[in-house]
């Protein structure tokens, strides 16, 4: 039994640590000479490493930890993510990760059978329309292929969450998914590697991505995981992208539309009511 304090603590640290990868990113591709494949590769080596010694502090072994079907997943999450925050902010970044994320878990239940009922169906409904209201063309309407891209990061990270649902210590599954991903990441670089830049800003901000922010973050919430219900567990993942949000205006001067507080409004109020409204029987 974790103490609720403590377990406030690992709870709020995790929370800031997921919305820190869209700040660090973004600032990365936006202010440092970093392109996003070197800033994928950094971040998945680094975030491998810090896992692979967590894993190794808790004397477990790594022989047959993770699965490559679920290191292609998160391959695929952090690459898209990274090109997406070439143009996107870091705000709406988030918050159409955060909405890709839940829809496709939402509708991979739907389509394995769990039946909802009218409260959840209305705020599944609510949801997509303020993702579509975010979407809508118009001169405050992210970049069409940036969105796109972000969208595809978030149905890879909720595959790799659906796969990740199968038992097993959590976080030396994910250990072994970083390191068995790191393949990937370099082959992307490989293929990109007459564009390739770096600099000592950006590796700095790729290595907090992948070494503090993912590798230290997820370990954080795999620890607290076990004092929560899965209902509080989903509800307080509703706060990253605020948190992401808040951060990139005080942070990195990012302005705030009407469009996007109408839109989180509906996304994040949708998907609340998907998750707090009993299922149907």
């Amino acid at each position: 039994m974790i103490p609720p304090r403590r377990l406030v603590l690992l709870v709020a640290l995790a929370m800031v640590a997921f919305a820190a990868n869209s700040l660090l990113c973004r600032v990365a591709l936006r202010d440092t000479g970093i392109d996003a494949a070197s800033f994928t590769t950094i971040r998945i080596g680094s975030g491998a490493l810090v896992l692979w010694i967590i894993a190794r502090m808790k004397d477990a072994t790594m022989t047959g930890a993770g699965s490559w079907g679920s290191a292609a997943a998160l391959f695929g999450y952090a690459a898209a993510f990274s090109f997406a925050y070439i143009e996107l902010s870091a705000g709406i970044g988030a918050l159409l990760l955060f909405c890709a994320v839940q829809i496709t878990m939402i509708g991979w239940g739907l389509w394995s059978g769990e039946r909802i009922a009218a409260t959840q169906a209305a705020g599944l409904a609510l949801a997509i329309g303020g993702l579509v209201g975010l979407l809508w063309p118009g001169l405050s309407a992210p970049p069409a292929g940036s969105a796109a891209l972000m969208i595809a990061a978030g149905i890879a990270w909720g595959i790799y969450s659906l796969r990740g649902k199968r038992g097993g210590d959590p976080t030396v599954a994910t250990a072994g998914n970083f390191v068995r991903a790191v393949p990937f990441a370099v082959i992307l670089s490989l293929l990109t590697l007459a564009g390739a830049k770096v600099d000592p800003a950006g590796v700095f901000y790729a290595i907090a991505s992948g070494a503090l922010a993912s590798g230290l973050g997820y370990a954080i919430w795999y620890t607290a995981l076990p004092g929560l219900t899965a209902t509080k567990a989903a509800t307080i993942q509703l706060s990253v992208p605020v948190i992401a949000a808040i951060a990139a205006v005080l942070l990195l001067d990012e302005s705030v539309t009407l469009r996007l507080v109408a839109s989180s409004a509906a996304i994040l109020g949708g998907i609340a009511l998907v998750v707090l409204a009993k299922r149907k029987a």
